[in-house]
């Protein structure tokens, strides 16, 4: 009894490839499945092709699929925050000045894009400042970030 391949089976071999990336922690099995599944449908249309053409399109389809996941999608969703970085990649990011008269002599700053991890922190600064102004970030003592009046603000 000879065991005859079908296009359900790449199917779900692709399924289950997809499925796996849930507990696999490396990001790989998700263009197996897909090249698989892909290999289903073209099985499905051309019921005539040979075992080991449906294999070589699985390869190369998975070759594609991989290749295109890191030169044109993964570049897309580079990390934009400066979360992690190190102090001087912080010291100059300007924000504007949200709320003033915390306690401390503090000020809220929204940055446009987030600094250390968040888009909005409390600040200290040297020289009065009012609701709208720009700030620049000079210095990080501790957990404040150390802000003055931007110089176009001025």
């Amino acid at each position: 009894m000879d065991f005859i391949f079908e296009p359900w089976h790449w199917f779900v071999l692709g399924i289950l490839l997809i499925l796996s990336e849930l507990i696999l922690p490396a990001f790989a099995a998700l263009w197996f499945g897909i090249a698989a599944v892909v290999v289903s449908i073209l099985f499905w249309l051309f019921p005539s092709m040979s075992f080991a053409l449906q294999v070589v399109c699985w390869i190369i389809l998975s070759i594609i699929c991989t290749v295109a996941w890191f030169k044109f999608v993964k570049p897309l969703s580079i990390d934009k925050t400066k979360a992690g970085l190190p102090r001087e990649a912080t010291i100059g990011q300007t924000g504007m000045v949200i709320q003033t008269g915390l306690s401390h002599d503090q000020i809220r700053v929204r940055f446009p894009m987030p600094v250390l991890g968040s888009d909005e922190w409390n600040c200290r600064t040297l020289s009065p400042v009012q609701v709208g102004d720009r700030v620049r970030v000079t210095d990080i003592l501790g957990n404040d970030l150390v802000v003055q009046l931007h110089s176009s603000s001025q």
